[in-house]
């Protein structure tokens, strides 16, 4: 594998490059580009001849640095082999999953971020069992956990008299002035990160994720935290064309059509 890092910190990028070549390779060259911008999400980009890679500073330096290298290599991994997860046309299949169905652009647009989630439970399947699992499970026991505790609530003034404010629990964050979580995705979040979890033998029954999740399912009662979590866990490891497409129609139309007033887990 040939990666080439700009603008910051190489080890991590080059030791993912090392773990990951014991088990894989990637044909085409890779540019990683590091950014200033705190804000600046991971992209990957694709070529006939490279893979470029941008990532902000925070994360190029941050304690998942390593596993988020091999979990966008995983991702260029599958491109280059043309796994149906990653050449299905998403728009494509979300077309065909809601055709003739009115639905909220807010619910549209977390179908993109479902789908990625399907293309993501791919990538791990790849690099996760070329290093221990250790540090994903307190990140995303962490993302839910602020997610959570980001759920929208009544501003002051729209309380009714009488009613009790909920005490900020200690270490919670203070009230914010940007929208909140929503409460639906964050469900299927959750699903996803304990299907992942499941799916790798990565927590026991006990773990707090499953406490998050549930509190998660709490503030979400039109989505089924068990339904997505086999949605995202059930994923044939070896799909074709048709069941990758079938996979993704079912997962779209059961998060954007769901019934409401289904009761959470």
């Amino acid at each position: 594998m040939d990666v080439h890092v700009q603008g910051g910190p190489a080890e991590p990028f080059l030791g993912a490059r090392d773990l990951f070549s014991t088990e894989h390779d990637l044909n085409r060259p890779v540019t990683v580009r590091i950014r200033q911008d705190p804000d600046e999400r991971t992209r990957v980009s694709h070529s006939d001849d490279a893979h470029r890679l941008t990532i902000s500073r925070q994360a190029a330096t941050s304690a998942m640095a390593r596993e988020l290298a091999l979990h966008e290599y995983a991702h260029m991994h599958h491109h280059e082999q043309d796994h149906p997860s990653h050449t299905q046309s998403t728009k494509e299949a979300i077309y065909l999953a809601l055709a003739g169905q009115s639905v909220e652009q807010r619910k549209l647009t977390h179908c993109y971020q479902i789908a990625n989630h399907m293309k993501d439970v791919y990538a791990d399947d790849i690099w996760m069992p070329v290093v221990p699992g250790d540090k994903l499970v307190p990140f995303l026991e962490a993302s839910l956990a602020a997610a959570v505790a980001d759920r929208p609530g009544d501003p002051p003034s729209l309380q009714q008299a009488g009613t009790p404010t909920r005490t900020r629990r200690p270490g919670e964050p203070a009230a914010r002035l940007t929208p909140a979580a929503d409460p639906d995705i964050t469900a299927v979040n959750a699903a996803f990160a304990l299907a992942l979890c499941e799916r790798h033998d990565l927590v026991d029954d006990g773990d707090r994720l499953y406490d998050l999740a549930h509190a998660a399912a709490q503030d979400a009662p039109d989505v089924s935290l068990r339904e997505f979590k086999q949605h995202f866990a059930s994923l044939s490891p070896d799909p074709d064309e048709s069941e990758f497409r079938k996979a993704l129609v079912d997962i779209t139309r059961a998060y954007a059509i769901s019934e409401s007033g289904r009761a959470a887990d």
